[in-house]
């Protein structure tokens, strides 16, 4: 059955939650009531889904138990799961043991996610921070690391990662999606159609945040074209917004966090994209900044408001 506007899955990120509580210890380590805690937040914002980002908690590393606890209390907060999302794990960092250790994470990631129901891990190439990054107001105003273009030994080692990563799921029955990322080989429309193509997974789609790229301080690709380039290939979505200006006098560029409907973005015209691309994968809404969680619940009403009028309008063309 098609999702409708109101069953339509949209999940939380927990990217306003972090690693450690007040008193330093880890969320990876806490009681499950902490986990509780944060979760009950969230089904008060009136979410019924929730993604498992794992900057908050990394289901990839919790034993068995532990992840029956966290199953417990995500159905005890009245939560389904729409993802895991892992963050900064490439399977092709150019230090050979950061690699493998990512890989084994996240083979473990996708094992959590069968244990817990859930059937999408999200994955990406981008590496860790920067210290120059970790200096900025806003992460993305200096520039990350890059995967380097042209290196075909450095392609087939990710799309055979990769393809590991999504063997592993098809055999529990998860999806990976590949989440677009700058600078890296998911950082332009082109080269993540390629690499999803080149892996040749019917369980491995893209991730098509674009909006990962549309806050760098440089040119970028139109975010109307890079949706329709990949969303026929989308498995799930992270959304999320930004302002952006361009003064050509100085060159310079601003960007800074936006809710779904105030950003460069026109979800109106997204979501009509999506739909004729048949794409009926979960969304995750996300918001760097100030109450996150808030303005993420603003952005699934808009999203749920926008499938309402978009769906009800192919009915009637359909009648």
């Amino acid at each position: 059955m098609h999702p409708t506007a109101t069953t339509w899955p949209i999940g939380a990120a927990l990217l306003q939650f972090p690693a450690n509580d007040a008193k330093g210890t880890p969320v990876q380590d806490a009681d499950p009531a902490a986990w509780a805690r944060v979760l009950r937040e969230v089904a008060s914002a009136g979410f019924a889904h929730v993604d498992l980002t794992d900057t908050w908690l990394r289901p990839g590393d919790l034993s068995d138990d532990r992840l029956d606890l966290l199953a417990k209390v995500i159905a005890e907060a009245d939560l389904g799961v729409t993802a895991i999302s892992t963050v900064r794990r490439s399977v092709i960092d150019p230090d050979a043991e950061t690699a493998e250790e990512n890989l084994a994470y996240l083979l473990r990631t996708i094992d959590a996610a069968a244990r817990l129901g859930t059937n999408i891990v999200s994955v990406g190439l981008h590496r860790a921070l920067t210290a120059e990054q970790r200096e900025q107001l806003w992460f993305w105003h200096a520039p990350g690391a890059s995967d380097p273009i042209g290196d075909r030994d450095t392609w087939d080692l990710a799309v055979t990662r990769l393809r590991t990563i999504g063997r592993r799921g098809a055999a529990v029955g998860v999806s990976v999606s590949l989440e677009m990322y700058e600078d890296t080989y998911l950082g332009t429309s082109t080269s993540a159609v390629a690499l999803v193509e080149d892996i040749n997974l019917s369980n491995v789609g893209l991730n098509p945040d674009i909006g990962n790229l549309i806050r760098l301080h440089r040119p970028i690709e139109d975010w109307e074209q890079a949706l329709i380039a990949t969303l026929p290939y989308a498995n799930y979505w992270h959304v999320k917004n930004y302002t952006r200006d361009h003064d050509p006098a100085t060159g310079a560029y601003f960007t800074s966090p936006a809710a779904a409907e105030d950003g460069l973005i026109n979800y109106r015209r997204a979501i009509e994209i999506a739909l004729d691309s048949d794409f009926e994968g979960a969304f995750c809404v996300e918001h760097y900044g100030g109450d996150g969680l808030s303005v993420s619940a603003r952005n699934r009403e808009y999203l749920r408001s926008l499938l309402s009028v978009k769906l009800e309008a192919r009915r009637d063309m359909a009648r």
